[in-house]
């Protein structure tokens, strides 16, 4: 299962509108098909596996980080019926499928097609894969993540503004898999008119994944650009970056739209540099406690990232 949600994070975001899925065929302890949810949507996880498997499928069990599809599509075929049709005798799932379409359908279909089906494996490490798309399920909005590349005494830039470079080339390429990952990018007016950036990706083979280019503002947006009035009016994507700078970070934080914090630490001191956040609500300290959960922490090169998920009800 480790293996299929690994997989379905090659999904993401290209998948969009669909889930990011992961699956894997094996057969007599070997590996027979596997596949991930292709551009688009389609085809699904399953049905690139399967295709892979072909007649090998027959008798094995496919692993799956979604509860397979149950609801018909003019797309292609469901997902519940191809495996069925392909006579494994064995799924093996993470999540069941929020989707009312589905919800428990796919599972009840293929225990009476006498399928063995096992549930809720690794079922947490799924969701956060697909966190984007579950949290359009949700909540109705888009997965954000906010990115912060600090140094050590919090600060984003130099008392001029300028902030080029805090973090070194490692951590600046691994903020680029980030953009990569997500469907659309946010930046303030500030951060715009001072730094004038381009937002693209620029890591070799991934050229064609830059995000669409968001600006929180007021006013209109230049070309190229989709202007977006508050953190709460974002709509048409799963996935945003919040990636610049104090005024956007802050105004996301305050409004209680991030789900993921990724902060990158160099070890420079600046002192008296522009401060990374600004007012963000907070009245009581006691409020800030109990707030965020660490998921990971690494180097990259002499920087620290330190990753953080916020701790919300269900």
């Amino acid at each position: 299962m480790a293996v299929a949600i690994a997989l379905s994070r090659r999904g993401r975001p290209t998948a969009a509108p669909n889930p990011n899925v992961g699956c894997l065929i094996v057969k007599s302890g070997r590996v027979v098909g596997r596949g991930w949810t292709q551009s688009g949507g389609r085809p699904h996880a399953e049905a690139v596996a399967l295709a892979a498997a072909g007649e090998m499928a027959s008798g094995a069990t496919a692993y799956v980080s979604l509860e397979p599809c149950a609801h018909p599509s003019p797309r292609g075929p469901c997902c519940t019926d191809t495996l069925i049709a392909a006579g494994v005798s064995r799924v093996v799932l993470a999540a069941q499928d929020p989707d009312r379409r589905t919800d428990g359908q796919g599972i009840a279909r293929l225990r009476a097609a006498v399928i063995e089906v096992v549930t809720g494996v690794l079922a947490a490490e799924a969701r956060a894969v697909m966190a984007p798309w579950w949290t359009r399920q949700a909540a109705g909005r888009p997965f954000v993540t906010l990115k912060l590349a600090t140094s050590l005494d919090g600060y984003i830039a130099m008392g001029d503004g300028s902030s080029r470079w805090i973090t070194g080339e490692r951590a600046r390429a691994h903020g680029h898999l980030e953009r990569a990952s997500h469907q659309a990018i946010l930046v303030g007016r500030g951060t715009l008119v001072a730094d004038s950036p381009s937002l693209d990706v620029r890591l070799a083979g991934l050229e064609d994944r830059s995000p669409t280019k968001l600006l929180l503002t007021s006013g209109k947006a230049p070309d190229g650009w989709t202007a977006v009035a508050s953190p709460e009016s974002i709509d048409g994507v799963d996935s945003v970056l919040v990636e610049g700078g104090a005024g956007a970070a802050s105004a996301f934080l305050a409004a209680d739209r991030v789900d993921r914090l990724l902060l990158y630490r160099a070890p420079i001191l600046i002192g008296g540099g522009k401060s990374a956040l600004g007012d963000i609500g907070l009245t009581d300290l006691a409020d800030a406690h109990g707030r965020w959960r660490q998921t990971d922490s690494r180097l990259l090169g002499s920087d620290r990232l330190d990753v953080y998920e916020r701790i919300r009800e269900g």
